[in-house]
């Protein structure tokens, strides 16, 4: 099945989209990877999803891939003895370590790191911001601040704390046994939740060994601070734009998307667009106007994937809500400015062989109107590439490693096909046009572009172009 859009399409699993049957559905709407969110799956679940998923993918015969999303430390406070609340603003209210109910005066704070990192003059945000404290004094037990905004606090809710670096790492102890869980499953993608620093990435890449990508969340002040460090460690990006909303004014969080997503296609990091981008089919069968220039506004940004979560995983109209993104992605790349503003945002390239063969592969492809790039990618990263150069033409990627195309799945105008290593270059030409025709690329009497490594079979060694005519035998002619 050949996508007519670019851009990709993540879509969140849950309750309303875990059978096998509407897995099916949500992939022919338009899902190019299933997120499994590991805040609310279980390790049975997550392995049941993961082989549904692997037999919608043999049905559909195109790999599909899949990220696993770990849910991070979640910092939350402690019970109320009224189990609510209500204060005032300009109040004392203290956080401490006391494990006594709560009043209207102080409450527990179960994480002595927290206590311990929080300075005079620092924010507390809590109920995703609903109730904002200021630090006024601490001493490494308690935490005595002031109202700032907000009249009510309740059991159990979650702190933010856009001021401060914790001096923990993102993995907590459930994550290190769902990474363990999701690694063993044969997951493609790890998100990583809470970025604060590249040394959050250290600890994840050591368990990962390579048996998953790893994608860093950007959902704090302090990663956006440190983001081309982050990126630089990081397989892929995600704009996480909830929590990012929380500790950061609202306004400031569509510039912060344009940044990452700019230095993310820079880096020819694959980069994601995240969270209510279409919130309003979680009950509507139709998006308002306001989140159709959200998503059109991502897709004419580059980015290589825009994502549903609650739309598709609990939502009443999942199918309906990933269809309406796919028709979205694909008006807007047929839009007659697209082309120019992708073409505006684009980086020189790097001073590297594969990036100098992307770039004349592009160029070549653009200028005599060729049918399709072919590009031969091993480990991904020629195809990656030929991505960052974002083609006005379709990238083909042919790996003989199925692990390859599925996480190439996530990656712009990557259309994957898993074949065996050419054999030598007349091979690899023959194939090369073979697939352009059975995939719906070209024709007899087209021309396509092949990107590859001589001598075959070595990986990071792009080196060669080649235009090929396709035969009427569907061969590479002369």
């Amino acid at each position: 099945m050949r996508r007519s859009r670019k851009v990709k399409i993540l879509a969140t699993i849950g309750p309303a989209s875990s059978e096998e049957a509407m897995l099916k559905k949500l992939f022919e709407a338009g899902a190019d990877v299933f997120r499994i969110n590991m805040s609310h799956a279980d390790h049975d679940l997550m392995r049941t999803l993961v082989g549904r998923i692997r037999k919608v993918e043999k049905a559909v015969g195109r790999p599909i891939g899949i990220l696993a999303d770990l849910q991070g430390p979640k910092l939350r406070v402690g019970k109320f003895a009224n189990g609510r609340e209500a204060l005032k603003v300009g109040q004392t209210f203290t956080l401490d370590d006391d494990p006594e109910p709560g009043s209207s005066s102080r409450v527990y704070l179960p994480h002595p790191e927290i206590l311990a990192s929080v300075e005079p003059g620092h924010r507390l945000l809590i109920d995703d911001g609903k109730l904002a404290l200021k630090a006024l004094e601490t001493d490494g037990k308690r935490i005595v601040c002031t109202v700032v905004a907000g009249t009510a606090i309740s059991d159990k809710k979650g702190v933010s704390l856009p001021d401060t670096v914790l001096p923990v790492g993102a993995l907590t102890e459930k994550d290190r046994k769902d990474l363990d869980a999701v690694l063993a499953a044969g997951v493609d993608w790890v998100a990583l939740s809470f970025i604060q620093r590249p040394e959050d990435l250290a600890e994840a890449r050591k368990i990962a060994r390579g048996r998953a990508l790893l994608l860093s969340k950007i959902e704090k002040p302090q990663a956006v601070a440190r983001l081309d460090e982050i990126m630089e460690l990081s397989d892929a990006l995600m704009v996480a734009r909830g929590d990012l909303g929380v500790e950061m004014p609202l306004e400031a969080v569509p510039g912060i998307q344009k940044q990452i997503t700019r230095a993310a296609r820079k880096a020819g990091k694959p980069v994601v667009v995240a969270t209510q981008m279409l919130e309003s089919m979680i009950s509507a069968p139709v998006p308002t106007r306001a989140e159709v220039s959200d998503v059109a506004t991502a897709v004419f940004e580059g980015a290589d994937a825009v994502m549903l979560s609650a739309e598709s995983a609990a939502g009443a109209y999942p199918v309906e809500a990933v269809a309406t993104m796919s028709r979205i992605a694909e008006q807007v790349e047929r839009d007659p400015t697209y082309a120019a503003v992708i073409n505006g945002q684009r980086s020189a390239p790097e001073a590297t062989g594969a990036d100098a063969i992307s770039l004349a592969a592009r160029e070549i492809a653009e200028t005599l109107k060729l049918s399709a790039i072919v590009t031969y990618t091993a480990s991904g990263t020629t195809g990656l590439r030929a991505a960052r150069e974002r083609p006005q033409v379709p990238i083909i990627a042919l790996s003989p490693i199925l692990d390859t195309a599925r996480r190439l799945s996530l990656v712009w105008g990557t259309h994957c096909v898993v074949t065996e290593d050419a054999r030598d270059l007349d091979d690899m030409v023959n194939r090369a046009c073979r697939i352009a025709i059975e995939q719906d690329f070209g024709q007899p009497g087209d021309r396509v572009i092949i990107t590859a490594g001589v001598p075959l079979r070595t990986p990071g060694s792009t080196n060669m172009l080649r235009i090929a005519y396709i035969g009427a035998d569907g061969k590479g002619g002369r």
